[in-house]
C-alpha cells in the first residue's frame, strides 16, 4: 500500500482548509502501522481516504498498485463508535456485511460464529447490543470487519471510549488477532502508550496541515509475553521519543486553535 503525494483541502464558509499536505508513505503487507498526531492534524481524514470514503485533492493511494477510487471489500473499517444494529444479535451484526456480499445463509452463520470465536465471544452469538459491554460491542465490530476477509483493517481510535482495563485487554486481543490472521492494520490513536504497544511502526503527523514528520520503528518482540511491558525501559524510551516529536506539534495546534477562535470572535 502506498500514499503517493496525498493532499486534502476542504472548502466551505468562504475559506479553504488544508487538512493534509504531501503525505508519502509505504505500508508493507501484514504490517501494523499506527498514526499519531495532535487533534485536527488529519489522521481520520487520511483513514477516510484510505477507506475510499473521500477522495484526495492531490496524489493517490495505491493498494497492490491499483489506485483507490471508492470503498472496497479489500478494506474493513472499525470506528470508535460501534455502529451495531440494535435489532440484530451479535451474530446477526457480523452476518450483515456477508449478506450484502451474497454469501449463502449457512456459510454466513458458520463464518460469523468463527469470527466471534476469534474475538473471544463464543457463547454470546445470540446477545443483542444492549446486553453487551462496551468492550464486547467493539469485539463484535472487529469480528464484523474481519468476517468478509479484508486484506487491510482500518481502525479509527477503536478503544478510546473504553475504560483502561478493558482497553488494555483489547489491545492484547487485537495483537493476537493480527498475529493469527496476518492482516495489514492501520490504526489511529491519541494515546502514545497505545501506539508504542501496538505498532511495528508509528507515523507521527504534524499539526494542520498534516504532514509526515517522522516514522518511528518499534522493534519490540513478544509484546503480550512480557508481564509489564509498559514499565520496561525500552518501552519508556520509545514513548518518550514519540512524545518529544509530538510536543511541539500539540503546542502549535493549540496556538492555531486560539488564533482561529480570536478571528471568529472578531468577525462576530
Amino acid at each position: 500500500m502506498r500514499f503517493d503525494g496525498i493532499g486534502k483541502v476542504f472548502h466551505g464558509r468562504g475559506r479553504s482548509v488544508t487538512a493534509l499536505q504531501d503525505i508519502n508513505l509505504d505500508v508493507a503487507a501484514g504490517e501494523f502501522l499506527v498514526l499519531v498526531g495532535p487533534s485536527g492534524c488529519g489522521k481520520s481524514t487520511l483513514l477516510d481516504l484510505l477507506g475510499g470514503l473521500a477522495a484526495p485533492t492531490s496524489g493517490r493511494i495505491l493498494v497492490d498498485g491499483v489506485p483507490i477510487t471508492g470503498p472496497g471489500l479489500d478494506r474493513g473499517v472499525v470506528f470508535q463508535q460501534y455502529a451495531l444494529l440494535p435489532w440484530r444479535t451479535a451474530q446477526g451484526n457480523v452476518e450483515f456485511g456477508l449478506e450484502a456480499k451474497g454469501v449463502p445463509r449457512r456459510e454466513r452463520a458458520d463464518r460469523a460464529r468463527e469470527y466471534l470465536h476469534l474475538v473471544g465471544l463464543s457463547g454470546f452469538h445470540d446477545r443483542y447490543p444492549h446486553e453487551l459491554s462496551g468492550g464486547m460491542k467493539q469485539r463484535v465490530a472487529i469480528a464484523r470487519s474481519l468476517a468478509f476477509d479484508p486484506d487491510i483493517l482500518l481502525m479509527d481510535e477503536p478503544f478510546a471510549a473504553l475504560d483502561a482495563q478493558t482497553r488494555d485487554g483489547l489491545q492484547d486481543e487485537l495483537l493476537r488477532i493480527w498475529q493469527q490472521t496476518g492482516k495489514t492494520i492501520v490504526f489511529i490513536t491519541h494515546g502514545i502508550e497505545e501506539a508504542v504497544y501496538l505498532g511495528q511502526r508509528v507515523a507521527v503527523l504534524t499539526s494542520r496541515p498534516g504532514r509526515l514528520k517522522e516514522i518511528v520503528e518499534i522493534p519490540i518482540a513478544g509484546r503480550t509475553d512480557t508481564e509489564d511491558l509498559r514499565s520496561d525501559p525500552e518501552f519508556t524510551r520509545y514513548r518518550h521519543q514519540i512524545w518529544s516529536l509530538l510536543r511541539d506539534e500539540v503546542s502549535r495546534a493549540q496556538d492555531q486553535e486560539l488564533a482561529r477562535n480570536r478571528q471568529e470572535a472578531s468577525v462576530v
